[in-house]
């Protein structure tokens, strides 16, 4: 039978001397060098202003909502309003699609398909609310709000807030309440099958369930995003991304009943960098492999974030029975402030009513790098590593780690020279010294000829728009 083992590190670390058994050079400087997208993106590029539309030269197509029958009160119906002015700027190039401020547009769940000429602008100043009510919402778009699909080239922007009414959804959830049926809701914004896209300064707020999910994507960036919902509020993820590559998530704050991001199957080349996030559960890879499925996953990197008041810091979660691999990840300079499970590798992952059964396969996790986490945790057990021992763990580092309970009783400590033997992690984690460079000068050294960077051939947003 494939039972759980967990490590937890209290007090001082139980160790081993570093390179005893871990002496695969070339997998600590893929570690070291891992990079993704590039978050460079020239600020000018997405700069719209409004005053240039009083020119008969400024090049650019204005589409109003309000002309196109909206009335904003929050009540009228607009749906039909915000179809027929996608149709109008999704068919014009250089078009700019206008949700005016000062006013809230109620809308119905909609898709709003391309593709669509170049140079697209959604510029959404106001607030869109969706309808409050579960009952009234068409079965044709059960998981989906807001929908946008086929795009290349388009920036969402604007100040305006997108408001998924979501109190009485969160309600019905089974989360809630055991008796009600665990049936899926709806996602505030979907970037679904779409390229080059850009969004920035939005804010989304109160979803049904997910707030913002980009999946099926390429060259995306996100940022000055804000997500908020209630710390009680089941499944409402922050920004999910799903089956999409070179994703940049950048300068973001995300308060929510769960996940503030998480990645899921067949994601790769993210990049996550100075994220706020709490309350919710934390920065999570997966949940992967449910019901015997394949998940691969690989070039993930949060550089920067603070994480307060969460449930879970940094985790990575698979079912057993799945298959497939988690590879290539890093976590860096990361505060955490009374969070109560800091550092999660799981590969027991069970979010089921029902007992899950005892299964030998697994999702591998392996080439996961952990530096420089610090702050405060109100577990007894801050770092815990459930790994399958029919497919362990593998080449886990973890650099200058330090994290203290409330009371500033030392929980893990990890910023010596040392590794550590425990569990089903093969070859065992080991622990490097920040200020000892040594191992890390080898590695380069061995790879200068060799490493090949994961963002050598990356387009960024940039390029795209």
């Amino acid at each position: 039978m494939n039972k759980p083992f967990i490590v937890s590190l209290l007090a001082m670390l139980i160790v081993t001397s570093y390179g005893a058994e871990y002496r695969e050079l070339d997998i600590l400087g893929d570690l070291e060098n891992l990079d993704v997208p590039q978050d460079d993106i020239n600020e000018d590029m997405t700069i719209f202003d409004f005053s240039c539309l009083t020119s008969q030269n400024s090049g650019k197509n204005l589409v109003n909502v309000d002309s196109f029958g909206a009335v904003g009160d929050g009540v009228s119906d607009d749906t039909q309003a915000f179809t027929s002015a996608w149709k109008m700027a999704c068919s014009a190039p250089r078009s700019v699609l206008l949700v005016p401020q000062g006013r809230h547009y109620l809308v119905n769940a909609t898709k709003f398909n391309g593709p669509c000429q170049e140079k697209l602008i959604i510029q959404i100043d106001g607030t869109i609310v969706a309808p409050d009510d579960p009952t009234q919402w068409n079965p044709r778009f059960q998981r989906v709000w807001l929908e946008f699909s086929k795009l290349q080239g388009v920036v969402f922007q604007g100040n305006g807030v997108i408001d998924g009414s979501g109190a009485k959804w969160w309600a019905a959830s089974c989360k809630k309440n055991k008796t009600n049926p665990c049936i899926g809701a709806p996602t505030a914004v979907t970037i679904d099958s779409s390229s080059g896209v850009y969004v920035r300064g939005l804010t989304i707020r109160n979803s049904q369930q997910m707030h913002l999910s980009i999946a099926r994507s390429n060259t995306v960036h996100i940022s000055r995003v804000m997500v908020t919902s209630p710390g009680d509020s089941p499944n409402t993820d922050g920004i999910h991304i799903t089956a999409s590559t070179n994703v940049v998530i950048q300068d973001c704050k995300i308060s929510t009943g769960d996940d503030c991001v998480s990645i899921v199957n067949a994601s790769a080349r993210i990049k996550m960098k100075k994220i706020y996030c709490g309350p919710g559960h934390g920065i999570s890879i997966g949940s992967l492999g449910k019901g015997n499925s394949t998940a691969m996953v690989t070039a993930i990197v949060l550089d920067t974030a603070v994480l307060k008041n969460t449930t879970n810091g940094l985790r990575i979660k698979t079912w057993q029975g799945g298959n497939g691999y988690v590879k290539g990840v890093r976590f860096e300079n990361v505060e955490m402030e009374n969070v109560a499970n800091p550092i999660i590798i799981d590969q027991f992952y069970c979010d089921s009513p029902s007992t899950c059964q005892n299964q030998t396969s697994a999702v591998h996790i392996t080439e996961v790098m952990y530096r420089n986490i610090t702050g405060t945790t109100k577990s007894a057990k801050a770092i815990k590593f459930a790994c399958s021992d029919a497919v362990p763990c593998s080449h886990i580092v973890l650099n200058n780690v330090n994290l203290e309970g409330n009371d500033g009783k030392v929980e893990a400590y990890c910023n010596s020279a040392e590794g550590f033997g425990y569990g089903v992690v093969h070859p065992s984690a080991d622990c490097l010294d920040s200020h000892d460079n040594k191992s890390l000068d080898q590695t380069d050294k061995y790879l200068a000829e060799e490493t090949v960077m994961l963002g050598d051939e990356t387009e960024n947003v940039h390029d795209e728009l």
